[in-house]
């Protein structure tokens, strides 16, 4: 079991950049991690994955070259540094962790635990 608080949300504008934080707590930190989004009236979505070891990364389409995603387990951290942010970008973000450690998750049916998720709003 494993306790998923996110945090850095916020309004601002085309172009600015965000990083998002994801606080893990609970008996261990051996997991795969992954940052997700939802936008009102849309499904949840991937952004970015990351294995245990932080070796292999998986990034959605939208965000390569913006995004990047890190983690550090001597703190149970993991981030996601947003940059040139769209306004397409706007959404609840949320981060996760699936126990299978060596494989970057893509989809959302793949993850075991869910924070409750942080608010980014990019303005035109």
């Amino acid at each position: 079991q494993v306790q998923l608080v996110e945090s850095g949300g916020g309004l601002v504008q085309a172009g600015d950049s965000l990083r998002l934080s994801c606080a893990a707590s609970g008996r261990t930190f051996a997991y795969s991690m992954g940052w997700f989004r939802q936008a009102p009236g849309k499904e949840r979505e991937i952004v970015a994955s990351i294995t245990y070891s932080g070796l292999r990364t998986y990034y959605a389409d939208s965000v390569k070259g913006r995004f990047t995603i890190s983690r550090d387990n001597t703190k149970n951290m993991v981030y996601l540094q947003m940059n040139t942010l769209k306004p397409e970008d706007t959404a609840v973000y949320y981060c996760a962790a699936n126990r299978v450690t060596v494989i970057a998750p893509t989809t959302p049916e793949e993850m075991d635990y869910w924070g409750k998720g942080t608010l980014v709003t990019v303005s035109s």
